[in-house]
């Protein structure tokens, strides 16, 4: 066993101690304490995870078979760990970002109570733990039990504080609705395992993988076969990663503190659902109704989104709907094949994103919880760090060259292009879109005069270090992240992530070249591509500068379509109408009438029928000898008359 498979197992049991020091140790520790563990676990995992990333950059895959989790003469599912290119990469998004995030926690979350404060963190290490299970995993089976893992940590923190209702309501949506996809993935693991008697990604070529499923499912598969597990597999997606029609539940999510919906609702478990289809890419290669299905379902998802952001004014609802936007760009790149530009725009979203949540929280830090973005305004002069890089990170994702968001967006809307140019269109619009409802955010938030309350503005003030810090580490990986694929046009050799993850999407690749192969766009196409997109994006930017930048605040309702879209297009209300008042409704009946009067009107009507009954056979038991004379008289005759008639 190599040095990288020796230690690979401490990247998720470091943060699972963690969880266990924290959780078990919460009214006793300090809160300094609780928080140097629950951030030093999670940078022990980065260092660890940035030592894998080396590993595997030479095209090595490195597989840790630690036990048999499922033993049965018919099946053997190992506990198995697979760091190759594409999951070193995702540990270190998940343990880079997360270790910020801890950091910045220490800070924002320090007004809890000591054993809340604790909790808080051993729920924030729970959750990079199954997060780094979920990546890590070998075969779907492990991803499964990560998968679960992080709904369950998510419903734990958007329900952090759970006094209030609200959260608690929001909390359920997101677990329950999360349920809802994931019998979709567990059906299709489920097939997989009735047709190929394994779960195991399986590496071509590799000696240790076995038999899996890359090097069997061209002989044991049929195309339907293939189709339906990957639709299977994409009801788990848009449920995990918010697409429609199983979105509604993020925007509800921003109830947690801002700080979980940075790490769990923007940089890493919504991604799940990219990287579980990155992870099968032969599938869905091999499926193109269901790579038709992912791109369109992306693209509505990214439009509709869009248009939602566009007229909210709580200052995390925007960044939300802005998010599921975003992973819908992410599911228009694996539809369209462009698997290394949705796990690019996985990783610069990542940075930028985050940013933007944790910027804001350092907003609503400073406003002490006001996040309702018509009561601020003028906050550039109260908070100068807040304020450059919440600048950056709206740059980044309005696609603004150099910024990173610029060149994972664009390769994703290129081969967009490639597929149907229809796609293209949509997509450049949401992109216009989306540099106008953040410049929004940013105008009416920083910029002008002051909206609040005297006493608000009174107590305005610049975050401390912990939360300002991860804010400009953010920053800078979010103007230089997208470097590492800037596309052939503009450097020779210049995309090296497509080079590093070449290894992971190798067969979807030789697959193409040899059945769909697609023309190569030509430099000045893409040229073209590039600035419509940009001006587009900066025009839109523009007009949302004129238009908010002096905002003032005039009490006039929304109306037509600003109602419409302020009311987010009234899909909850269509849930609520459609498919909840329903069931409740048809629960209620069967409470009330099926449970009441019918099953528990039978089961006392019977135990009712037995007593009477009894009561009447006891009085046969009279003690008068004439009336036992009388009764065995008439017995006789009744077998008297009996066995005439049988004659």
């Amino acid at each position: 066993m190599n040095n990288v498979l020796q230690i690979v197992w401490l990247i998720p049991a470091l943060p699972l101690l963690g969880f266990l020091i924290n959780g078990l140790g919460r009214k006793q520790l300090s809160k300094t304490f609780s928080g140097i563990i629950g951030s030093g676990v999670v940078l022990g995992s980065f260092l660890i995870s940035l030592y894998a990333f080396f590993s595997v950059k030479g095209g090595n895959t490195h597989v840790a078979h630690y036990f048999n989790f499922i033993n049965i003469e018919s099946l053997k599912i190992g506990f198995d760990f697979q760091v190759d290119q594409l999951s070193s990469l995702f540990l270190l998004i998940i343990t880079g970002v997360g270790f910020l995030i801890h950091v910045y926690s220490t800070s924002y979350m320090h007004e809890e109570e000591r054993k809340d404060f604790a909790k808080y963190f051993s729920f924030l290490n729970l959750f990079v733990f199954s997060m780094l299970l979920l990546v890590m995993g070998a075969n779907y089976v492990i991803m499964f039990i990560g998968w679960e893992g992080v709904g369950l940590c998510s419903y734990l923190l958007i329900g952090f504080w759970f006094k209030n209702t609200q959260y608690n309501n929001a909390a359920k949506k997101a677990f329950i609705m999360n349920r809802i996809g994931d019998l979709g993935f567990l059906l299709a693991v489920f097939w997989l395992i009735s047709k190929l008697g394994t779960v195991n990604f399986g590496i071509q070529g590799h000696p240790e993988s076995g038999e899996g499923i890359l090097t069997t499912l061209y002989t044991k598969l049929s195309s339907f076969d293939i189709t339906c597990i990957t639709l299977l597999f994409f009801v788990g997606a848009t449920g995990k990663s918010a697409q429609i029609p199983l979105y509604t539940w993020l925007p509800d999510a921003m109830a947690g503190p801002t700080p979980v919906s940075a790490l769990i609702h923007a940089a890493t478990m919504v991604t799940a659902g990219i990287y579980m289809i990155a992870r099968s890419n032969i599938l869905y290669t091999l499926a193109p109704v269901t790579q038709t299905v992912v791109a369109i379902t992306g693209l509505a998802t990214a439009i509709l989104a869009a248009t939602i952001a566009l007229k909210q004014n709580d200052i995390k609802k925007v960044l939300a709907y802005s998010t599921v936007s975003q992973l819908g760009y992410m599911f228009l790149g694996l539809g369209v094949g462009a698997y290394t530009g949705a796990v690019f725009h996985v990783m610069t979203h990542a940075f930028f994103k985050a940013l933007l949540f944790l910027g804001a929280g350092s907003v609503i830090h400073a406003m002490g919880g006001e996040q309702d973005m018509r009561n601020m305004g003028g906050l550039k002069k109260y908070m100068n760090t807040t304020h450059i890089t919440f600048l950056l990170g709206c740059l980044a994702i309005a696609g603004m060259p150099p910024f990173s968001g610029f060149f994972s967006k664009d390769e994703i809307l290129a081969a967009a292009f490639q597929k149907n140019p229809l796609y293209w269109g949509v997509g450049v619009l949401t992109a216009f879109m989306t540099a106008f409802y953040m410049f929004r955010l940013y105008a009416m938030t920083f910029t002008g005069k002051f909206r609040g309350t005297h006493e608000q503005e009174q107590h305005l003030h610049e975050s401390p270090a912990a939360i300002t810090i991860p804010l400009m580490v953010l920053a800078l990986l979010a103007v230089v992240g997208g470097w590492i694929g800037i596309p052939e046009i503009f450097m020779h050799g210049g995309h090296r992530l497509e080079a590093f993850l070449e290894p992971v999407f190798a067969g979807s690749n030789e697959y193409v070249k040899a059945h769909a192969p697609v023309k190569e766009l030509s430099h000045t196409t893409e040229y073209a591509l590039m600035a419509v997109s940009v001006i587009g994006a900066f025009m839109a930017l523009l007009y949302a500068w004129n238009k908010f930048s002096k905002y003032e605040k005039t009490g006039v309702e929304e109306k037509g379509i600003g109602k419409i879209l302020a009311n987010k297009w009234y899909v909850d209300e269509i849930y609520d109408a459609v498919i909840v008042k329903p069931l409740h409704s048809l629960a209620s009946f069967f409470n009330n009438v099926m449970e009441k009067k019918a099953i528990d009107g039978f089961v006392d009507g019977v135990g009712k029928a037995v007593n009477y009954g009894s009561r009447q056979v006891r009085l046969l038991q009279s003690g008068h000898v004439g009336s036992y004379v009388l009764l065995m008289v008439i017995g006789i005759l009744i077998l008297f008359i009996v066995q005439l008639f049988l004659k």
